[in-house]
């Protein structure tokens, strides 16, 4: 956006003709391995602009690995069974290719910890709920099980070969472990990093917030994208339109898409949730005024799907406070067609700011997308961090507040999906949808 508003798939595959294709070297097609299981691949791809991404499927709609690069190497921990992994590649063209490799997990003579929560790279809040299994080679057995949410910090243990637990956690970013220990003096471990939203427990969650109400959806034209009051969805100039309980694509069950189209280039569409205070949405209304005021730590936790989404011109994503005629909007901007960079926005100046870090986001995968911001003691906007599909960037940006009508109090988000030079029309999905405060 130019201008932001409150208001709102076992045979490897060869290269194709096309010049595109996943060579999976590790594990052999058919293969019966132990965990964890080792992955090396290799991708071509017939796009100018070269791979953007490769990842691992271990089931569908189950992104177990993404690095940024046209190869993998790496050990997933996976437990004992039969699986159908997908090793995928995606272009900077909107294209990509797999290839599938069954393979087998086997249950016997391996040390391994299996952790099943949290996910790897999971946003969570606290208390935070760890269980896992061990299996070993030692014909004593396992000894014990524990869990490191630090480097030599052990704030767990147990006797046994299974754990299930829950730990207070403060706000922020962990890489912990989890660590099993034979009776032969031998072990093994899983890193598991998290990011934990809500400040150790102290949080409220709105949950699934794309197939709840309060949504309202605005077109915003160039060139000064003001919310166009005539516009209707169905155009000519900006087409738009947002569908709830959708399941497939999805990873709850109910994801909501978002269309876009049109005949007029770079138009975009902005889509505003009233969360708490005034027009509350989630039957938060704050008639006192004493809320706002004590909220100063915001989450905005997503998942997103596209199929082709470098139509896209920019996807955004804003978390807005406002109280006491102050205006506190925390603006979050991917461009991708733009320049796959991340920018934020500038409150008193209003324009947007390039950070330098890039964003690619996955076409023909789920995206995970994990933004943390707060209010500072003294009324300054902190951009905290920005998380997408794990990769962290701390921000730590301070940046003056702007100004809003003294009679309006509340919280909103945004998400605006943004035509790009001949407005392509594409679909956006959003799934998991959470917001955290405190």
């Amino acid at each position: 956006m130019k201008k932001l508003y409150v208001c709102i798939i076992v045979s490897i595959l060869a290269t194709s003709a096309f010049g595109a294709g996943v060579t999976v070297t590790k594990p052999q097609s058919g293969a019966t391995v132990q965990s964890p299981v080792h992955f090396v691949a290799s991708a071509t791809t017939s796009c100018s602009k070269g791979i953007s991404a490769m990842g691992i499927y271990t089931a569908p709609f189950q992104l177990a690995y993404v690095v940024n690069a046209a190869n993998i190497d790496t050990y997933l921990t996976i437990a004992p069974g039969d699986y159908n992994t997908v090793v995928q590649e995606w272009d900077n063209c909107g294209g990509g290719s797999s290839t599938t490799v069954p393979i087998t997990v086997s249950g016997g003579n391996t040390e391994a910890v299996y952790v099943s929560a949290p996910a790897n790279n999971a946003n969570v809040s606290s208390p935070v709920h760890f269980s896992a299994t061990a299996t070993t080679t030692c014909a004593k057995g396992v000894s014990a099980m524990g869990i490191y949410t630090a480097p030599g910090k052990l704030a767990y243990t147990v006797n046994g070969n299974s754990l299930d637990t829950d730990l207070t956690l403060n706000s922020g970013t962990y890489n912990t472990v989890v660590q099993e220990w034979n009776n032969c003096g031998g072990g093994a471990s899983t890193p598991i990093t998290i990011t934990v939203g809500d400040g150790g427990g102290g949080g409220t969650t709105m949950t699934g917030l794309q197939d709840k109400v309060g949504w309202a959806g605005f077109a915003l034209l160039p060139p000064k994208y003001l919310i166009c009051d005539d516009c209707k969805k169905t155009g000519p100039k900006v087409t738009w339109d947002m569908t709830q309980n959708i399941a497939d694509p999805s990873l709850s069950g109910a994801s909501a898409r978002f269309d876009i189209g049109g005949t007029l280039p770079f138009s975009d569409v902005l889509y505003n949730n009233h969360l708490i205070g005034a027009l509350s949405s989630q039957g938060v209304p704050d008639k006192d005024h004493t809320l706002l005021p004590s909220l100063q730590h915001f989450t905005y936790d997503v998942w997103f799907f596209g199929k082709n989404l470098e139509k896209s011109q920019a996807l955004e994503f804003d978390i807005n406070q406002f109280f006491n005629q102050m205006g506190f909007i925390w603006g979050h901007e991917c461009r991708i067609a733009g320049g796959h960079e991340w920018d934020t926005w500038d409150n008193v100046n209003k324009h947007w700011v390039d950070t330098n870090i890039p964003c690619n986001p996955v076409s023909n995968s789920w995206n995970h997308l994990v933004i943390q911001v707060s209010r500072t003691d003294d009324n300054q906007l902190k951009f905290e961090s920005i998380t997408l599909n794990g990769d962290t960037h701390t921000l730590n940006i301070l940046r003056p507040h702007g100004t809003a009508e003294a009679d309006w109090w509340g919280v909103t988000i945004n998400w605006q999906y943004d035509g790009n030079k001949v407005q392509e029309p594409y679909k956006v999905y959003l799934d998991n949808l959470n917001f955290t405060y405190y």
